[in-house]
Formats: structure tokens, C-alpha cells, sequence
């Protein structure tokens, strides 16, 4: 157990960054299921601005890895280009 009043600070916080994460990776998650799900190109590609920006934004608070999001990116628009 922490015995410095700083360390017990950080433990509090890194709980509370966890937590705010997951709920942000529980997020994307359930969005990129939804528009894989999905079996309208145009309603694929209304939703594809928003993940893009999502996953951007996970990228750069460091939640997911850059590459990792340039890939699901990168997939999802394959993924658009291909439906009927």
C-alpha cells in the first residue's frame, strides 16, 4: 500500500482515468460494431465522419494507438466502398 500522500493521489487518479477509457473504448467498440452491422451504404457513410473523428480523438489522448486508428480507419472505409 502507498504510504506518500502523492502516490495515494496518483492511485486515485490513474482509477479515474481507467474508468474514463473504458468508456471511451466501450464506445468505439459499440460503433464500429454498429456500422459493420450496417447494411446501407448511406447510412455507412453518414456515420463514418463521426467514427473517423472519434477515433482521432481516441488516438490523441492516447486511449487506442495512432496506427491502430489509422487502421480501423482504414478498414471501415474499405469495408463503405464495398457495400451495395
Amino acid at each position: 500500500m502507498a504510504n506518500h500522500l502523492s502516490s495515494k493521489k496518483r492511485i486515485r487518479q490513474i482509477k479515474t482515468k481507467n474508468e474514463e477509457n473504458k468508456y471511451y473504448a466501450k464506445t468505439m467498440r459499440n460503433a464500429l460494431k454498429t456500422i459493420r452491422s450496417t447494411t446501407n451504404k448511406e447510412e455507412a457513410a453518414a456515420i463514418l465522419p463521426k467514427l473517423n473523428s472519434m477515433l482521432d480523438k481516441l488516438a490523441k489522448k492516447n486511449v487506442i494507438h495512432k496506427k491502430k486508428a489509422a487502421n480501423l480507419k482504414s478498414s471501415l472505409v474499405k469495408h463503405v466502398n464495398t457495400m451495395k
